[in-house]
């Protein structure tokens, strides 16, 4: 592969574009060793990029392709393999500067049938090329109705029949003719879907690996001048004890030889440093920054920091900038974090690295921290340290054009170092990948988070993410989705790691109160009440000047209470005393137990030196009890964990089969919906049955009629007992108006509820439109709402609550996203305020919970596979004690413009 020797640009499509040319098809991607390339359909431009491509082919490779010698293509061979039509030929290539190093492409052999192939410089196997080309293809030739691939590869071709038979579909073989004859389904299944996530999270790891753990840093924009950013950045990694190599770079230094800045190498270039540099700290103007993008990739650099700023931060032209830094560094293989970034920190033995703007150095730890926010971050150190919470690593993103929180959890869910999470986030740029890869961290590891903006939905300056139109609520139940401790200040996210970093998680809600003060007893109770923890018996309130052998016989009956699952202990010192034999006995009584202990002593804000169980740097291990401030501060944190490890309880829970659900047929239906109203429409009554028919939802007929004499003859059809319901908008469930007219059961009742309706509601100023409509009755139960959005930043989200006004204006509402598990559609029925209505309240009967449930499985997979579904609405649900009845639809098909961000393809956004 040649390198920018020249300060060249990658080579890129031109602006004479084929006019069908799938540009939804170009990709950043992540390589199998972290690195970053560029995947993009092939264009007739690419003829000599092509010819350069084969020409670096070894022979071997190219009898493997075509199954004899074939030393070099023909024009004729590169105009077919360039011009395709992206329909029934597609091809795809992978490139890395200006140099294609991958292709591979199907051609449509049957009605859905296509063959596939694929073409890899040899320097580059061995990188999951073939994999990544082989999910992007797949992805392309579904949505042109392609459903199967063949290949024919010859046998000692071992690597590809791997990657054939490592991509989770059920691969068939055939050995004919001394050629091995591969054949599989190409729709996603939940092994595909497994393996593409799990080679999704190594390689997004080891991309953050190459900017955590380097070997050799540069700072670049060094500084001799005190006070300057370069000059504190050279500082900071340097009295960090970071023990690999340093280098300063700064272009007006003189390049014939190297200087020293206080014993650190210096150079005008980092192209003249005489050794391979891992990681490369940005900080020099804006308008530089490009040039040292492609200084850097000629050099090798492996990853960038860039804390300069002016960039998005500063409007169009600067989010231009922003754009092409992080396009040119990722076409050269290297990630970036930044830019207008605080920078990174990594306390793990032999890096040791402070590559940030603050001079302070967390002591090592078990707690991950990442954060948008450089100014916050400053504070965020200042209190670590303060608390003595020790760190494993901390990443401070800026305007996070490129690393974001997603990439850190999926590296910090193989970190070995890491036990505990930390996440204030001030923007979500993927929520879709963010919830998935939040849910998969949080099994293994507790992961806290603080979002600020959640009530103005406000978003940073320098942060492009698409405009959500939900409610704040959303966010929050996103979290709880996804397993996530979410806090509302940055005291609380400190508070809760302090806890989960070093007790272990509670079994139960049953807490017990060990104390030697009335009143600090009453605030832990009554912050128990608030936060829905249960008491144990009576809380043991010992008195004000207790000795340590009363709180020793006071904990030895409560680590011996198997009711008892977590446990709070509060001393106030007596006069002249400091608490130390108090101390002890807490430790010892704790020491051992399965059971989380918190405690308000000396009111200390930390780890008590007596209360610590020291690790090998003399640092706080597991088993040592954090102290809080106030009883209050540590039973919010206790019962923040306390939800957390109910969760982890039910992680497991699984999307269930509904065999029943024709997902074909619908999208045959949306397609030709879609042809009918190329601009999208809402569905009318017929359509909305058809639609919901193939998941198996059915709706009670509704029948217009626009007369009296009508609505006689609909209902004696129906042989009676039916509504009569006005439908226009407007009167839908009005406090003050009755739209529906119930118990019908003759023409007289019919005749006067018409003469009642209209003398209320008026008649159709339109004689087109229907004002009135005919339902049979439903069973007696109790209405809700289930509905689905396509949000064009959370993508699809069903939501569900009781049907009326009061619910409607407090909002109480229940949000997830699909898929959803079983426990999801259950926690979604069980956290509306107005649930009890649901289970029997005041004497009524209890109604079918599971009906509910089974409904949101199968609103959820329809939203799910139905992107152009954007919004549909099951407006009035009737659940009975037995089955619920769906009385009143609303959908919208329309046009996706702006697809969904977390794709079935591995693909950085």
């Amino acid at each position: 592969m040649t390198r920018p020797e020249q300060r060249q640009r990658p080579r890129q499509p031109g602006a004479d574009l084929p006019a069908d040319y799938p540009a939804e098809y170009e990709a950043d991607v992540v390589l199998r060793d972290g690195a970053t390339a560029h995947l993009r359909p092939i264009t007739p431009a690419d003829a000599e990029l092509l010819v350069e491509f084969y020409g670096r082919v070894s022979e071997q490779s190219k009898y493997y392709r075509f199954f004899a010698p074939y030393p070099q293509l023909s024009d004729r061979d590169v105009q077919r393999f360039t011009q395709v039509d992206y329909q029934d030929r597609q091809a795809l290539i992978v490139t890395v500067g200006d140099a294609m190093i991958g292709v591979g492409r199907y051609e449509r052999t049957g009605r859905r049938s296509a063959e596939v192939a694929f073409l890899i410089e040899d320097a580059h196997q061995g990188r999951g090329l073939g994999q990544l080309l082989l999910e992007h293809l797949a992805q392309a030739a579904r949505e042109h109705g392609i459903t199967r691939f063949v290949a024919e590869v010859l046998p000692d071709n071992r690597k590809m029949i791997t990657v054939f038979t490592e991509a989770g579909y059920k691969v068939a073989r055939e050995f004919e003719d001394g050629v091995i004859m591969v054949e599989f389904d190409i729709a996603p299944t939940d092994t595909s879907f497994g393996v593409m996530q799990a080679r999704e999270q190594r390689s997004e790891a080891l991309s953050i690996a190459r900017l955590l753990t380097p070997a050799s840093v540069a700072v670049i924009g060094a500084s001799r001048r005190p006070g300057t950013i370069g000059n504190a950045l050279l500082r900071n990694i340097r009295d960090s004890g970071f023990p690999g190599r340093l280098y300063a770079v700064n272009a007006g230094w003189e390049s014939d030889g190297p200087a020293e800045i206080d014993g650190v190498p210096a150079y005008a270039t980092i192209r003249d440093v005489d050794d391979t540099v891992d990681l490369a700290v940005v900080a020099v103007p804006a308008e530089a920054v490009v040039d040292v993008v492609l200084d850097c990739a000629a050099k090798g650099v492996r990853g960038l920091v860039v804390v300069s700023s002016g960039f998005a931060e500063i409007g169009d032209e600067g989010r231009k900038r922003q754009r092409r830094l992080v396009g040119l560094a990722r076409s050269y293989g290297m990630r970036v974090i930044g830019p207008n970034a605080l920078g990174v920190i990594n306390t793990v033995p032999g890096v040791t690295l402070n590559a940030t703007l603050s001079p302070l150095m967390p002591s090592r730890g078990r707690v991950a921290f990442f954060c948008q926010s450089g100014a916050l971050g400053v504070s965020i150190l200042a209190d670590m340290v303060g608390r003595g919470l020790g760190l494993s690593s901390f990443v401070s993103a800026g305007n996070r054009a490129d690393v974001s929180g997603n990439d850190l959890m999926q590296y910090w869910y193989s970190d070995e170092a890491t036990e505990v999470v930390l996440l204030y986030l001030e923007s979500l740029g993927n929520p879709r990948k963010f919830s998935r890869v939040a849910r998969r961290l949080a099994r293994r590891k507790p992961v806290i988070a603080l979002k600020s903006g959640r009530a103005t939905q406000g978003v940073p300056l320098g942060h492009t993410v698409r405009r959500s139109q939900l409610p704040a609520a959303t966010v929050d139940s996103l979290f709880r989705q996804s397993g996530l401790i979410g806090v509302d200040t940055a005291g609380e996210l400190f508070d809760v790691a302090q806890l989960v970093a070093h007790q272990p998680l509670p079994k139960g809600r049953r807490v017990a109160i060990v104390s030697n003060s009335d009143a600090l007893t009453l605030l832990a109770l009554d912050t128990m009440a608030a936060c829905g923890l249960d008491v144990a018996g009576e809380p043991y309130t010992l008195h004000a000047d207790a000795s340590a052998a009363d709180f020793e016989q006071a904990l030895t009956e409560v680590f011996a209470d198997d009711r008892v699952h977590s446990v709070v202990v509060v001393f106030t010192p007596p006069v002249l005393s400091n608490g130390d034999e108090v101390a002890r006995v807490v430790a010892a009584a704790a020491a051992g137990s399965d059971k989380p202990v918190v405690s308000t002593f000396l009111a200390s804000r930390s780890v008590p030196e007596q209360l610590r169980v020291a690790d090998e740097n003399g640092g706080a291990a597991r088993g040592s009890i954090p102290s809080f401030s106030s009883p209050q501060y540590a039973v919010g944190a206790l019962a923040k964990a306390t939800q957390y490890a109910e969760w982890r309880r039910r992680a497991d829970s699984r999307i269930p089969d509904l065999p029943d659900i024709d997902t074909a047929g619908a999208e045959d239906f949306v397609q030709e919906f879609l042809q009918r109203h190329p601009s999208g429409a809402d569905l009318d009554e017929a359509d909305r049955q058809r639609l919901l028919s193939f998941y198996d939802i059915s709706v009670l007929p509704a029948f217009p009629v626009q007369s009296a004499d009508e609505a006689v003859a609909r209902a004696a059809d129906l042989g009676f007992e039916v509504i009569l319901k006005a439908t226009a908008e407007q009167w839908r469930m009005r406090p003050d108006l009755a739209d529906i007219w119930r118990h019908i059961h003759d023409e007289e009742d019919m005749r006067g509820a018409w003469d009642e309706m209209t003398r209320t509601f008026g008649v159709a100023s339109d004689p087109g439109r229907a004002q009135f409509v005919v339902q049979k009755m439903a069973p007696p139960g109790v209405p809700v709402v289930i509905s689905a959005l396509e949000d064009v930043a959370f993508g699809p989200v069903v939501t569900f609550g009781l049907s009326g006004v009061a619910t409607d204006l407090l909002h109480d509402r229940s949000y997830r996203m699909p898929p959803l598990t079983t426990a999801d559609a259950a926690e979604m029925v069980r956290e509306v305020r107005a649930a009890p209505l649901l289970y029997g309240y005041r004497g009524s009967d209890p109604v079918d919970i599971a009906a509910i449930e089974n409904l949101l499985h199968r609103v959820s997979r329809l939203t799910l596979e139905l992107e152009e579904v954007v919004r549909l609405d099951l407006r009035s649900v009737l659940v009975a004690a037995t089955g619920a009845t769906v009385l009143d639809t609303a959908i919208r098909i329309a046009p996706n413009e702006k697809p969904r961000q977390d794709t079935p393809v591995r693909r950085l956004t």
